[in-house]
């Protein structure tokens, strides 16, 4: 199948976000994890999930390009740049730096900032995100372990991180409508801003952004402003709905949840499930930096099959800091990756089959350990966060990758009733 549609991702939560979501039209999605090694077939819509959200500019911005060129080479004609729904990143990038670098290669001199997703409370409204009904820098965001957000405004956010002008298309003017709409990026093309952030409240908002950029080469953003496109395509004669073959199931075996996030949400989620007295190991980093993961890998070998383990490092923001200030920001990350990183790889020896994983970075760490090259997209269990299958070493598994801040409180339990079912 010729591929229509190229996204790339800078986490690999956000790559399942946004796949579940475009395989809400019927469109058939691919999600790759990682740049395959390969052109095999593809289909229309391509979603390939990067590790680059807190990567090095220059190694980020290598990675996307790189991507990128593979996508072009499925016949890739729009593409899409996404991140986080809270616009995550440090005063260096990597949300400007690389659009720019994709802006570049693509020879487009404009595109959209638009991380809004409303069904999960992300809105802008004058160039300022809302998580809720609190300004970004007054959500649990701002003392965010890695991304800290210490201001709710997108632009003098987005500024530091680009060279050419940016500006606002604000709500007024995406009320107006699609026409409106146009002439306002008209304007400001006129007048060289190349980034443009847009305002939006409501999915209706999103429907005219992406009405209005269906044919802009390369648009930015979270998952939800893309949710539309498909469908938008599909009825342009584009692309094509095709009956989706169901995904193939994991095997029989049992499941485990390991947490990484330190989100507010997170924290809610694994206390609710610690209340229901599942079996549960809370990680240490001190003790894993200076003895290793025998620990917790010995722990987990004790456990029935018959429980459902969780694994979790999440912690009061408080907590964090502590730890951060003592073994170091990157250290710290570092660590709770490979820890679970390692218990994910010896859970699917011990023939675990299903996994929920929460956190951005401990996602990508687990994808990766487990060798997952393509996922096939299930059910949701809350928006943006779907049920995956998978491959790893000879076995198919269950997976699902959350958001830190996406998903209700008793999250956890939800997402294992909803594969029972």
């Amino acid at each position: 199948m010729t591929t229509y549609f190229g996204a790339i991702t800078d986490d690999f939560t956000g790559a399942t976000d946004l796949a579940g979501l475009l395989a809400r039209s019927g469109v058939p999605v691919s999600l790759r994890i990682g740049i395959p090694d390969a052109s095999d077939e593809t289909a229309a819509l391509e979603v390939v999930a990067l590790k680059i959200r807190t990567a090095p500019v220059e190694e980020a911005t290598r990675e996307a390009l790189a991507a990128l060129e593979w996508l072009r080479g499925a016949g890739a004609q729009r593409y899409f740049w996404k991140y986080c729904s809270t616009f995550d990143s440090t005063p260096r990038g990597n949300i400007g730096p690389v659009a720019e670098a994709l802006m570049a290669a693509l020879g487009t001199d404009q595109t959209i900032y638009c991380p809004a997703f409303p069904e999960n409370g992300r809105t802008i409204f004058m160039g300022n995100l809302f998580v809720g009904e609190q300004p970004l820098a007054e959500s649990s965001m701002r003392d965010h372990p890695l991304t800290p957000m210490r201001d709710s405004n997108l632009m003098r956010l987005l500024a530091p991180q680009v060279r050419r002008p940016v500006g606002l298309a604000n709500r007024l003017t995406v009320a107006g409508g699609e026409h409106r709409l146009a002439e306002r990026f008209a304007q400001m093309k006129r007048e060289g801003i190349a980034h443009v952030v847009v305002d939006a409240v409501a999915n209706d908002d999103l429907r005219v952004i992406a009405r209005t950029c269906r044919d802009m080469p390369l648009l930015t953003g979270g998952s939800a402003v893309a949710m539309a496109l498909p469908d938008i395509w599909s009825d342009a004669g584009l692309v094509s709905r095709a009956p989706t073959a169901a995904a193939k199931g994991a095997e029989a075996g049992p499941a485990i949840i390991l947490s990484g996030s330190c989100s507010a949400m997170t924290f809610r989620q694994v206390s609710s499930y610690l209340a229901d007295g599942h079996p549960a190991f809370r990680l240490d980093l001190f003790t894993l930096a200076a003895h290793g993961f025998e620990e917790v890998l010995g722990w987990l070998s004790r456990q029935s099959r018959e429980a459902t383990p969780i694994i979790y490092a999440t912690a009061m923001p408080e907590e964090v800091k502590a730890t951060q200030d003592k073994l170091g920001v990157e250290q710290a990350g570092a660590i709770v990756e490979a820890a679970l990183a390692a218990c994910a790889q010896r859970a699917r020896d011990m023939g675990y089959r299903r996994f929920v994983i929460a956190g951005g970075e401990t996602s990508g760490a687990v994808a990766q350990a487990l060798r997952i090259t393509r996922l096939d997209i299930g059910i949701e269990v809350a928006p943006g966060v779907p049920w995956c299958f998978a491959d790893t070493d000879g076995h198919r598994v269950a997976i699902t990758l959350k958001s830190g801040n996406f998903g209700g409180e008793r999250f956890f339990a939800d997402a294992l009733e909803v594969l029972d079912t």
